[in-house]
């Protein structure tokens, strides 16, 4: 992890106040967690850093008094116990120790910046409509053609397809695991990550082709939207990338 050349004298509820004016916390889904999830409002940081997740080595790497903004909520759902040998709570005892924050950007910034910077900066599409989650646009590709340009485009050697079309017509997007969106698609092929076997069976049996372009691999452009939005607010942060958890043997 790169270190910040100076650090910043600023209290968290001061940059919590221009993140919101960013993308509004309120936006985020009923089962979200974002916000501030590690931290004082009242107390001020040194250092940011910007990443789609934690991991420990990134933590125990970090220097002191660093705020952390990240995509993926570390703390989802309500703990019953702090087992530190365990996750989530063996990287909230580094942070705790080290006194590091966190501030968590996630379905309230897929709707504001993150599914329409992907489609449109980094695949190239343009976007004819938006509702909430869905990126959608038209146009005329081959399978062919549009499986070559996914897989350039996100850095990807293979990808798992239903249904797959030999024309296609119309293209969605929703990043991370979006699935579950599919009876509001509205188009020839959905792009998303972290299609499961039931989803592949629901989609093959209503002839929607999907397309798993993976849920890291469409995320991890978080950290560019964000840095370029600190960037105009004349704060400097760092970019602390998470590794993809899944590796291909």
């Amino acid at each position: 992890m790169a270190i910040a050349p100076y650090g910043i004298q600023m209290k968290i509820s001061e940059i919590y106040e221009k993140l919101n004016k960013i993308s509004p916390f309120e936006l985020q889904e009923r089962w979200d967690n974002s916000g501030l999830l590690v931290g004082d409002m009242n107390r001020e940081f040194e250092y940011i850093a910007l990443g789609l997740d934690l991991d420990k080595e990134t933590l125990e790497e970090a220097k002191e008094n660093t705020l952390f903004i990240v995509h993926h909520p570390l703390i989802f759902s309500g703990l019953k116990e702090l087992e530190f040998s365990k996750y989530p709570a063996n990287l909230l005892e580094i942070m705790v120790k080290k006194n590091l924050s966190l501030i968590a950007m996630h379905t309230n910034f897929d709707k504001t910046h993150l599914n329409a910077y992907v489609f449109e900066k980094i695949l190239g599409f343009k976007k004819e409509s938006q509702d909430e989650f869905i990126c959608r646009t038209r146009g005329s590709w081959s399978k062919d053609e549009l499986m070559k340009h996914l897989k350039e485009r996100l850095g990807l050697k293979t990808l798992r397809v239903v249904s797959p079309k030999d024309k296609i017509s119309s293209i969605a997007l929703t990043t991370g695991a979006g699935a579950s969106l599919m009876d509001e698609v509205n188009a020839d092929c959905f792009l998303t990550g972290d299609i499961k076997y039931h989803d592949a069976m629901k989609a093959m049996s209503q002839n929607l082709m999907m397309v798993d372009i993976g849920h890291y691999e469409s995320e991890q452009f978080f950290v560019d939207v964000m840095m370029m939005e600190l960037k105009n607010l004349g704060i400097l942060g760092i970019i602390s990338q998470s590794q993809n958890p899944f590796e291909i043997l």
